[in-house]
């Protein structure tokens, strides 16, 4: 294409691109949970508890009512809010009378909640923790059983 009279030139291989930048040096965020949550909550950065409760529920819908596993008894689940750097602190607590395990998966942290969590069992409380380190908007979602 012509842009005041100057050619541009395209270069369709982005392999060889990098490889004229000096290649690439992979480099890993902190944003995994690195054993407890001990760890990470005594770090000195600033912490964001997000304690949510997973429930069954009866929902309705157009052609009848279904059953929803729900975080907190919403769908969608409650809105975490964080800022890049600080410690998400996610428990998940099973009520007694619940009727399944539950389990949260976060998409932001870059990890597996197992083996930190995994499915929450009947009257327990799961936890783990990593650092917000990428920017975005991420969904988490019920990890099932293990």
């Amino acid at each position: 294409p012509q842009i005041g009279g100057t050619a541009l030139e395209v270069n369709a291989d982005p392999l060889a691109k990098v490889a004229n930048m000096g290649g690439l040096e992979l480099v890993m965020p902190e944003a995994y949970a690195a054993g407890p949550c001990a760890d990470l909550l005594d770090s000195g950065r600033p912490v964001v508890n997000f304690d949510i409760t997973g429930e069954s529920v009866t929902l309705p819908s157009l052609s009848g009512d279904y059953s929803a596993m729900t975080f907190s008894g919403t769908v969608p689940g409650p809105t975490l809010r964080v800022t890049q750097g600080d410690v998400v602190h996610m428990t998940l607590t099973i009520p007694g009378d619940e009727v399944t395990q539950h389990g949260n998966d976060m998409h932001a942290s870059q990890m597996s909640s197992k083996p930190y969590m995994g499915a929450v069992n009947i009257g327990e409380t799961g936890e783990y923790c990593f650092i917000a380190e990428v920017p975005g908007v991420f969904k988490y979602h019920c990890s099932g059983v293990n």
